[in-house]
């Protein structure tokens, strides 16, 4: 009898931890967890509540802003309307009775005129010698290369592409809708990767320039080619972004990123691939941070008082933070950060212990420890930032693309998947025409002319 009650003990605390865990899966959304926010059910209310009761839009004493009207000297056409009745006493207005009483009422309107791709036929005409017999031909012009596109229609279709996530076959439909211009899907792909050629030099430079750099934000996320899982990684400064598509989300793959001896300071989550780097030399998300509490906050008994601390102590940091960004006194910073390391160490030491029966619970707690420097380096060095959210938004438009091409389908898609992304997003963050410099890039390229630099 004892020996049976002891089994059913057993098993008993076996379905309790699987209910538990059971639970704690049901209750995984974006907000508390790793998933993306396309996994949460319709109507699930997962999303936060605003916390502030301002209205959405802008606020009560908003200096809005208006369209202003273009000066007249670049203007194109200027269409003048005069009235031709009196409105009070019916008289007719003849040309000699116009007078203007004040200011003309003024509306620009902005058009595309017919758009059209121009043609043009290079001729190379051949002679015959009269002295020898000889006939010979006229050389075209280095420049025209040998592609039957121009620079500006190879520039908008390989920025259709990836900027705009165009795919294939309807870049081909636009071209010939919106440019008159009939192009096969073969040939939109041969525009593409005669752009990732032009693309090679300046995406070298951002990838040594991201390795010279003294704080970077690294993230990875999945990718495929014909069907294979890779994984795309991205590291970004504030001015320059490098993506990279490796094989997989392993450790290995990082020095191949950042170069195996960066010096600089590693910005990310708390991925493992990671913890080969120096815990001093990185900063850990706090914004996973907030994430992972309130998964615990949302659990029972001692673990929702555990959450619940450490939501408190991330409102408090991030308080702090966005009081530094108007006062700009590091000093200030670390004062303020001081008694939360202290409220954060004594929440975790208890829950470090084996004794601690919830297994995700402990190993979170020793998984902070381990990398406390990590947890405050952005109140020590300047240009760090408490959150890794300039990887996140720099990946988000490759995610976005990832889902609308389903990755690549050859080696060579992937490079021209990685350049352009690279190139797109540096444009942006420099505040740069992206068209601009795909169309240097591509006409130094049939010059034979050293490519622009974004670096």
């Amino acid at each position: 009898m004892v020996e049976l009650t002891a089994r059913y003990e057993r098993q008993i605390a076996r379905l309790e931890a699987r209910v538990e865990r059971l639970e704690e899966k049901l209750r995984e959304s974006s907000q508390n967890s790793s998933l993306p926010p396309s996994t949460d059910p319709p109507g699930s209310g997962s999303r936060p509540s605003r916390s502030s009761a301002r209205r959405q839009g802008g606020q009560p004493g908003h200096e809005g802003t208006t369209r202003r009207l273009v000066p007249d000297s670049e203007l194109d056409e200027i269409i003048d309307y005069w009235p031709g009745r009196c409105s009070g006493c019916g008289s007719d207005f003849g040309c000699g009775a116009r007078e203007p009483a004040g200011a003309p009422h003024r509306r620009q309107v902005a058009e595309l005129p017919p758009i059209a791709v121009r043609v043009s036929e290079h001729r190379a005409h051949s002679v015959r010698c009269r002295g020898c017999g000889l006939r010979t031909r006229a050389q075209l012009p280095a420049e025209l290369g040998r592609s039957a596109f121009g620079p500006r229609l190879q520039a908008a279709i390989a920025l259709l592409s990836v900027r705009n996530r165009v795919s294939r076959r309807d870049a081909s439909e636009l071209c010939g809708e919106l440019f008159g211009c009939e192009l096969s899907v073969g040939a939109v792909d041969a525009i593409c990767q005669r752009t990732s050629g032009a693309l090679a030099e300046p995406y070298a430079e951002l990838r040594e320039a991201v390795k010279d750099a003294p704080v970077i934000c690294v993230d990875e996320t999945g990718w495929r080619c014909a069907g294979e899982r890779r994984t795309l990684w991205a590291a970004l400064t504030d001015g320059f972004a490098a993506f990279h598509i490796a094989a997989d989300r392993h450790e290995r793959e990082l020095p191949e990123l950042i170069g195996a001896g960066f010096a600089g300071i590693v910005s990310s989550d708390r991925w493992w691939a990671y913890d080969s780097l120096d815990p001093a030399r990185r900063q850990v998300c706090w914004a996973h941070l907030l994430r992972d509490f309130r998964h615990h906050a949302e659990g029972l008994a001692d673990q929702q008082r555990f959450g619940e601390a450490g939501l408190e102590l991330c409102r408090a940091l991030f308080e702090a933070w966005d009081a530094f960004a108007s006062h700009g006194e590091r000093d200030r910073l670390a004062r303020e950060i001081a008694p939360l390391k202290r409220s954060l160490r004594a929440l975790l030491e208890p829950h470090r212990k084996k004794s601690v029966r919830n297994r995700r619970f402990r190993t979170f707690a020793r998984n902070l420890l381990k990398l406390w420097p990590a947890l405050w380096t952005f109140a020590e060095v300047d240009g760090v930032e408490p959150t890794n959210n300039r990887a996140e938004r720099g990946l988000r438009g490759a995610v976005i693309y990832r889902k609308v091409s389903l990755g690549s389908q050859s080696r060579p898609g992937e490079r021209f998947a990685e350049r352009m992304l690279s190139i797109s997003q540096t444009c942006r963050l420099q505040r740069r025409s992206l068209y601009g410099f795909l169309v240097e890039a591509i006409t130094a390229t049939s010059r034979a002319s050293p490519a622009p630099s974004l670096v």
